[in-house]
């Protein structure tokens, strides 16, 4: 993946967003990696860390079968840190733990940040790290939305195809992305830009249409023609459309597990940087976090404080919806209009 980038840009490029997550003097920093995938970025990160001037750790987890990171957000969830209690351990009494492995939506993750420990996600290729470096001001575009999205008590988002879904929201963790942490027990991911929360316990009502164009991870297919979900009290009853609907019926369907038709987190994309094309490399974070997406998901919420750990993560962002919170709107056809979410306002 980095094969052609010189060891020492990459080393710069982490000093960078480092610096951003307040890794320094008296920080104690674990780089966490599984076997040999994304050595070159554990290496990199421990020597951009003690450049920094913290200590740092290199836990290399084995793992001859290690997943590579589209492969573990095909089974989202599972990773080999659960056979190593005392390498979790380590990362609980870290201050920050950057994480090469993919942990997301997954226990151990979650106890580290119940520990206090921060955790930055990098596992992007580094062309879409270093296009998508957090940026002056996206952090604050972030909290922005965040700050609206806590007050409001109901989300709704359309669009032309046929799309009206109504989130009742109250409660929920939000999550916000904005490419680094410096808060004790926050999770971000590099590159970052948006932000998610769920609904109430069973409510979501409506049906949601994805239209062509509209983008499928983990699969990191661009439709074709439209899909539509039928969603009752939070739960998908039924995936209709052609050829597409059905092969994305038999991908859930291979999972065995009822909990992947339920509803999971909703939220929209603030980062300008992002390119619509399923076709990066990487895990796709450029159509999750793409400026004025809606980013609509089905299965696990462990994330949001919830119980539902299915390993079928479905990511599905859209294009040109229009959003509401209660009775503003946040987004007209995929247009931000909060001038304190759009970029370059001074």
């Amino acid at each position: 993946m980095t094969k052609s980038v010189p060891q020492p840009a990459i080393v710069s490029l982490f000093c960078e967003n480092y610096a951003r997550c307040r890794i320094g003097p008296g920080q104690h920093v674990v780089v966490l990696s599984e076997g040999e995938q994304l050595r070159d970025y554990a290496v990199a990160s421990v020597a951009a860390a003690q450049a920094l001037g913290a200590e740092a750790v290199d836990l290399n987890i084995p793992g001859d079968d290690a997943l590579d990171a589209n492969a573990r957000m095909a089974n989202i969830g599972n990773n080999n840190l659960s056979k190593y209690p005392a390498a979790i351990e380590q990362c609980k009494r870290a201050d920050i733990v950057i994480d090469h492995m993919l942990l997301l939506f997954s226990p151990e993750q979650i106890a580290m940040q119940a520990a206090g420990t921060r955790v930055l996600m990098v596992v992007e290729p580094v062309e879409i790290l270093a296009r998508l470096q957090p940026q002056d001001g996206l952090h604050q575009r972030v909290e922005a939305a965040e700050f609206r999205l806590q007050r409001a008590r109901r989300l709704r988002f359309t669009n032309d195809a046929g799309t009206d879904v109504t989130y009742e929201l109250g409660g929920k963790h939000i999550m916000t992305e904005y490419g680094f942490t410096d808060q004790p027990g926050r999770w971000d991911h590099w590159p970052g830009g948006f932000l998610a929360t769920m609904a109430r316990e069973r409510e979501v009502n409506g049906r949601v249409v994805m239209d062509r164009g509209d983008i499928l991870f983990p699969q990191k297919k661009t439709l074709r023609e439209p899909i539509e979900f039928v969603i009752e009290h939070g739960v998908v009853r039924a995936i209709l459309g052609g050829t597409e609907a059905a092969a994305l019926r038999e991908f859930m369907e291979a999972y065995c597990d009822p909990r992947a038709y339920a509803v999971s987190h909703i939220g929209w994309g603030l980062n300008e940087r992002c390119v619509w094309n399923s076709d990066l490399p990487g895990i796709g974070m450029d159509g999750r976090a793409y400026y004025g997406n809606v980013l609509f998901s089905l299965g696990p919420d462990t994330e949001f404080g919830g119980t539902n750990d299915t390993a079928c993560h479905l990511d599905l962002p859209m294009q040109n919806c229009s959003l509401w919170l209660d009775d503003e709107l946040i987004l007209a056809r995929g247009e931000v209009l909060p001038a304190d979410m759009r970029p370059h306002q001074h």
